[in-house]
This record gives C-alpha cells, sequence and structure tokens, in this order.
C-alpha cells in the first residue's frame, strides 16, 4: 500500500486534520474530544498570536487515500532563544498501529527541524506549554479530561522504536472532595492570610471587563512557571487566545484569587467542571446541539467532577503557605458546587513541593505522561 504526507494547506484540510482523532478513538470510552473550534482557532495562524514565534506546519498521513495520521512540525523560537537550545517540536500527534506511518511522521518532523537548523526532536508539545502535551503511559483505563492527550498505549512502543528517550514526565492526580477539610488547612488559611496581610477575592465579569483580569493572571502565569520544564514566557498579547477565552465562557464560582494589601493579584487557581460527558455526547462539536450539552454542563446541572488547570503563586509570595489558602478556597467552594472529584493536570515528577500540598487529600496518582526528545 502507498503511504503519502500531505502538508495541511485549506481550511477543509484542516477541519480533517482536527477531526482525525475522532476516527481514531471512535470506540474508545476513555477518550475525551476536544473543543473542535478552539481546535481550529489555535491550529489557524490568522486567530493565534503564537504565529509570530513560532514556524509550524501541520501534516497529515494517507494509505491509499485513507488518513491515518497527522502531526504539526513546531520551532517555537522564543522557547529556544530562552532556554538555549535549538529543538523542533512535534505535536498534535496521532497514528494508527503502524511503524511505517509513524516514522514517516516523525522524519517529516525531523526534515522540518533540520531546514530551520534545529538539534534535537521533542515532543508531544504544542505551540507552548499552555497547549496539551506528553504521551499517556500510563492511565489509559482512566477518562481523559478537556485539556489532556489521550492516545494509545502503542505510541509508547513507536516513539522508543524511532530512538526517542524520556526527557520528563508528568503526574496526573484525583481526590476526593472531603464534606470537612483538615483542621491542619483550615488553620493554615487563617494564619497566611492575616500574618501577611493577603485576602481571598471574589471575581465577577465587571472586574474582568474593567480591571483586565485575563493579563493579570497571565503576568502571575509567567513569572510562577518560568522555570519549569520549556515553560516559554509569553507576551501578553497572547493571554486573551490562552486566558481570555476561558475567563469567557467559565463559571467564576470556580475561580479562586489572592490579592495582597495593596489590591496586587499573587496568586491564583483556575478550575472548572468536568466536561468530559458534555463533550462525547456533542463529539466536541458546537452544532447542531453540542453548545446546549456545554452549557448545561457549565452552569445547569454540573458534572460531580472537577479539573484543576491551573494554580500558581507570584514568586515573591511562594514558600509562605499561600498555594494551601488556595487549595482551602477551592476546596470551599467545590463543597458549596457539589463537588466530589478533582483531577489535576499534569504536575511535573520532579514537583515534590506540589505534591506535597495535596498529600492530606490522599491523591490517586493515576495517570503519567511522558515527553520525548533525540538528537538529529
Amino acid at each position: 500500500m502507498s503511504l503519502e504526507i500531505r502538508e495541511v494547506k485549506t481550511r477543509r484540510d484542516l477541519r480533517r486534520f482536527v477531526r482525525f482523532p475522532e476516527k481514531l478513538y471512535r470506540h474508545n470510552e476513555y477518550y475525551v474530544p476536544y473543543l473542535e473550534f478552539d481546535q481550529i482557532d489555535t491550529l489557524n495562524r490568522k486567530t493565534n498570536p503564537v504565529s509570530k514565534f513560532c514556524d509550524y506546519k501541520l501534516f497529515m498521513a494517507y494509505k491509499d487515500g485513507e488518513a491515518v495520521g497527522r502531526v504539526a512540525a513546531i520551532v517555537n523560537h522564543l522557547n529556544n532563544e530562552q532556554w538555549k537550545q535549538k529543538q523542533v517540536r512535534f505535536g498534535w500527534v496521532d497514528f494508527i498501529d503502524d511503524h511505517e506511518v509513524s516514522k514517516a511522521l516523525i522524519d517529516t518532523v525531523e526534515a522540518f527541524g533540520r531546514k530551520h537548523g534545529m538539534e534535537e526532536i521533542v515532543g508531544p508539545l504544542g505551540f507552548t506549554d499552555m497547549d496539551p502535551e506528553g504521551t499517556l503511559i500510563e492511565g489509559y483505563d482512566r477518562e481523559s479530561t478537556m485539556p489532556q492527550i489521550y492516545n494509545h498505549p502503542y505510541y509508547k512502543d513507536h516513539f522508543e522504536a524511532l530512538g526517542f528517550e524520556k526527557d520528563v514526565d508528568w503526574l496526573e492526580f484525583r481526590v476526593q472532595i472531603p464534606d470537612v477539610l483538615p483542621d491542619k488547612i483550615e488553620r493554615l488559611e487563617r494564619i497566611v492570610l492575616e500574618r501577611n496581610n493577603l485576602h481571598i477575592r471574589k471575581l465577577t465579569r465587571k472586574m474582568i471587563r474593567e480591571e483586565n483580569f485575563a493579563h493579570k493572571i497571565f503576568e502571575n502565569i509567567n513569572a510562577t512557571y518560568k522555570n519549569l520544564y520549556n515553560v516559554t514566557e509569553l507576551p501578553l498579547e497572547t493571554a486573551d487566545r490562552y486566558i481570555g477565552f476561558y475567563l469567557k465562557i467559565l463559571d467564576l464560582r470556580y475561580i479562586s484569587l489572592v490579592e495582597n494589601d495593596a489590591g496586587e493579584l499573587i496568586g491564583f487557581g483556575v478550575t472548572m467542571p468536568s466536561l468530559a460527558r458534555a463533550l462525547k455526547k456533542s463529539r466536541g462539536r458546537l452544532f447542531p446541539f453540542g453548545w446546549w450539552y456545554l452549557l448545561h454542563d457549565l452552569f445547569i446541572k454540573r458534572s460531580e467532577g472537577a479539573e484543576l488547570l491551573l494554580i500558581g503563586v507570584r514568586p515573591d509570595y511562594q514558600n509562605l503557605g499561600v498555594n494551601a489558602v488556595l487549595i482551602a478556597d477551592i476546596f470551599h467552594k467545590f463543597q458549596k458546587l457539589g463537588v466530589k472529584w478533582a483531577e489535576s493536570n499534569g504536575e511535573l515528577e520532579t514537583n515534590i513541593r506540589v505534591q506535597k500540598q495535596f498529600e492530606v487529600f490522599n491523591p490517586d496518582w493515576c495517570k503519567r505522561r511522558r515527553a520525548f526528545i533525540k538528537k538529529l
């Protein structure tokens, strides 16, 4: 059978690229689709400002005219400059269990990287760390979450056969929300707020409009995460793309903010109801009825689960217990909203400090995902 790699060039090609996982995971009960319109906007140069500092191309693999794989080849110049490296990324990678297909896709990314003078290939990574990243290598029998990648178990074997090695692992956990928080968490919350002249602030739509809270949160994200694995310090113009979108659609009761006595934002927690049920019903599409499923699960009859998207503390307030304040406030909100469990995004396996903060809740470390790397 003939194998062909085609570049994605038209909007029709892009839609086919975005919808390919739907075919690959059609009968997999653990796969959760992405929001299709959000994926299209993310991958469209006209709507995603990352194109100002990323060169990228999208490719699909076909065998006898049938789509059998996809991949994005990305050079993030800003990230390479910040980390003093020359890496090409592969992302949005999916393929059937055929080594010829996976090799052809990765070969295409490697050629793209060499053309741009790169010396290493790493992935799966997106344009930035705000995009889905990491191949799932443990937890295939657990339902995925909206912000994360789901993939078949054979992916790991394919990457290793192609000469890739582990670069870094992320862990994900699920916790049950207790009816009453442990006394030491409640006590620590009060002490930290009083000792450091901090207060919890409720986010409103008016604040988002008048105080530009997307930028405030984004500035904190840049400061908080800048030293973590392959993080790109992003220009503020990308804030509306990554944070502004969520602030427009989220139930603001799921967001926690901590300010100092000068009214400066120094800590944030962004969570949301689990949308797995709605995304499965809608297949990730808004029409004809997907908008109703999403609206229903966001505001009307929410899932008993929640997703812990982002938690961060400004560097000059770290190691003061502010994380405990955010966790306590988030869990208080969950109790009021009827949330029974919450699942994290990926936490770097080396980030022991973050992992220890949730030990009191007996977390179930349910998933592991990996970024692979090799020399070109």
